[in-house]
């Protein structure tokens, strides 16, 4: 029963796969969803609290959504098909008649009237081959009062030339509607033109193909969901006669884009009206359209390289634009969005080359803008202010080649008041060139305007310069780029030595060090990570076994070696499980948990103390070896086996004395606490 299961799943996959379009494949899902309910049914989904009504595929299936609204499944008979009485499912096929009575059939009842009234029922009643794109009643009583009055007005000549632009004088099926491809109507031969999208969707002249594939005598019929008009002019004759686009006008021709409008193309514009130029602060309008570069992107950023009529998009969906960045295109109902916001005011407007929707907010690209206007409106207010504040903001709105590193605003306390140490400081957060993160490498140095320089680090899955690490993709601007941080940047101020030596807490392991002959060792040049047990570490051991510890510099200096990594690992560079080897001993083990880093289970009390040759974690206990691990038929056997017996003496036999030591001592201490 399984195997017919998955043979039954398999040649499923397989008839989708093989479907010969989108909309064939879309159709196929359809079929197989409502299968259960007979022969030819179909699964729709409605779109709650409106009529309109798409087939379903597997996206939309799951989630039960169109353009984020609840929609409610039927099951209606596929498209060709009807029920018979008592029978289940559709299992026949509608009768073939000509054009003129499918229009009936197929629900297009105003259409089939203006036919009549405007002498085109002879027409479609009698010989030949033809396509006809049928308005639904919907469709006819969605057109504004004076154009459907016009057309009524005069019925021999408008209304039938209305009609003759919906007909081409061909059988065209769904299959044979390819995307861009264009068909001479029967109007003056003014072509008509199809996308037919990824998703399944067929326009014709941004009208949604609603029924397809009703075929005649003499014929076929696809109904659509509004009535189309002629098209004779570019996207470029928008823009330039509407007077709502005067500055968009300006704009495009200052760019040099003219040209490229008027050209052969399948262009998406979202044109921004004067109103979307009105809202931009004047200053930062008059800086992009003087520069032409910015201008053009910012342009470029409005056009996406293929067609999308609204009818196209049901769900949020990234499309590359000319300027090489994505804007997210979806719906929210009945609205059409672009990157979520619904700011497009008239849709639709289609040219010989593309379509227009007309938007009431201009879409600035980063590459237009400056490091301060990178940098407002995101997770770094708390930063800009203070750059601002330290004096900083003519690099932020110049022309220099920079790299902002900008912490989070997570990063800083409650509080924080300037000084001259927080301005020196805010001078090292920018770096002296722009860069891309996706061009550092471990090792690099990287040159401050505070005349640092700071080091980068690359781990497994975090990318860091000092102890800062990268929490966000890049921004680049017109001229500089900003790197979002989760960390205020603290730069080496000296060595390991010279860290431990300017904290008290450490006072105790600064001794033991010169005491272990390691003070060389700690200003060399490294690089190392140092997990430096504070004065309460040693303070926790019995007083003998620290008496002893610190009487035996060997001992010390291997304890001490195991607390030192033989590379720089930042507290951004942990993940759940890195292993870090010691200068002495096996190995680290480090994981990171509510944001604390563990070594060998001993929480580090404050990271990423930084110095010229590694950095320095505060450990407020000493770090001992992991018990080693051991299988489950080992760990059951009463005998140890040789190679767990070498397992534990890898870090040496003294040493393990000492820890074995120190390990009973928290025991001991533990009982005494239960007692």
């Amino acid at each position: 029963m399984k195997h017919l299961t998955l043979l039954s799943l398999a040649l499923t996959l397989i008839a989708i796969c093989d479907a010969k379009s989108s909309y064939q494949s879309v159709l196929q899902h359809s079929r197989i969803r409502g299968r259960q309910h007979g022969p030819n049914v179909c699964a729709m989904q409605m779109i709650q609290g409106t009529n309109k009504k798409y087939l379903t595929n597997c996206k939309q299936w799951y989630h039960r959504k169109i353009c984020g609204k609840p929609t409610v499944i039927s099951y209606e008979c596929c498209p060709g098909y009807e029920k018979l009485p008592g029978e289940k499912g559709c299992p026949a096929a509608l009768p073939l008649v000509n054009i003129y009575n499918t229009l009936g059939v197929v629900g297009a009842t105003t259409t089939k009237m203006y036919s009549e009234r405007a002498q085109l029922r002879e027409e479609i009643e009698g010989p030949g081959s033809f396509t006809f794109f049928a308005p639904s009643n919907e469709a006819w009583a969605a057109l504004p009062t004076e154009i459907l009055d016009a057309l009524v007005s005069n019925v021999n000549i408008e209304l039938l030339n209305a009609l003759h632009y919906h007909m081409v004088n061909r059988r065209l099926t769904s299959e044979e509607l390819k995307h861009g491809s264009s068909f001479p109507s029967m109007y003056q031969d003014f072509n008509v033109h199809i996308h037919h999208y990824p998703n399944g969707i067929v326009t014709v002249n941004c009208a949604r193909l609603v029924k397809t594939d009703q075929h005649a005598t003499n014929g076929i019929v696809h109904v659509v969901d509004r009535v189309i008009t002629a098209i004779t002019n570019d996207v470029h004759s928008f823009i330039d006669t509407d007077e709502n686009l005067d500055t968009l006008r300006t704009a495009v021709a200052a760019a040099g884009l003219t040209s490229m409008l008027e050209s052969d193309g399948h262009y998406t514009v979202f044109a921004p009206t004067n109103e979307a130029f009105e809202k931009i602060p004047p200053e930062m309008l008059n800086r992009i359209l003087g520069d032409p570069v910015a201008l053009k992107d910012l342009l470029n950023y409005h056009i996406l390289k293929n067609m999308h009529c609204s009818e196209s998009i049901v769900s949020g969906t990234p499309m590359e634009t000319l300027q090489g960045t994505v804007l997210e295109v979806g719906c929210d109902g009945s609205e059409m969005t672009l990157n979520g916001k619904a700011i497009i005011e008239k849709r639709d407007q289609l040219g010989t080359n593309g379509v227009v929707h007309f938007i009431n907010e201009l879409l600035i690209p980063d590459s237009a803008k400056t490091l301060l206007e990178l940098a407002q409106g995101s997770v770094v207010t708390t930063a800009t202010k203070m750059f601002v504040d330290a004096g900083l903001k003519a690099h932020l709105i110049g022309s220099e080649p920079l790299t902002l590193l900008a912490p989070q605003n997570e990063a800083f306390k409650d509080g924080v008041r300037m000084t001259d140490q927080l301005k020196r400081l805010l001078r090292n957060h920018i770096l002296k060139e722009q860069l891309s993160s996706k061009s550092l490498y471990h090792g690099q140095e990287l040159e401050t305007l505070g005349g640092m320089k700071l080091r980068v680090f690359v781990y497994r899955n975090s990318l860091c310069i000092e102890n800062s690490c990268i929490a966000a993709h890049d921004k680049t601007g017109r001229f500089a780029s900003m790197f979002t941080v989760d960390k205020v940047l603290t730069p080496p101020m000296g060595t390991i030595m010279d860290v431990l030596k300017a904290d008290d807490r450490f006072s105790l392991l600064v001794g033991a060090i010169q005491t272990a002959g390691m003070t060389e060792l700690m200003n060399q040049a490294g690089p190392h990570t140092v997990f430096a047990p504070t004065n309460d570490a040693f303070s926790a051991l019995p007083k003998a076994d620290l008496n002893r510890l610190m009487g035996n510099p060997q001992e010390l200096a291997s304890v001490l070696k195991y607390h030192m990594g033989k590379e720089i690992l930042v507290s951004g560079g942990v993940g759940s499980h890195t292993r870090l080897k010691p200068l002495h001993g096996d190995k680290l083990e480090l994981n990171m948990k509510n944001q604390t880093v563990y070594v060998n289970k001993v929480p580090v009390v404050e990271a990423d103390l930084m110095a010229t040759n590694g950095v320095v974690h505060a450990v407020g206990a000493i770090i001992k070896p992991l018990p080693p691990k051991v299988d489950r038929e080992q760990a059951d056997s009463p005998i140890r086996t040789d190679s767990a017996i070498r397992t534990d003496s890898r870090i040496g036999v003294r040493n393990d004395d000492l820890f074995q030591k120190i390990r009973n001592s928290h025991s001991s201490r533990t009982m005494t606490r239960m007692q």
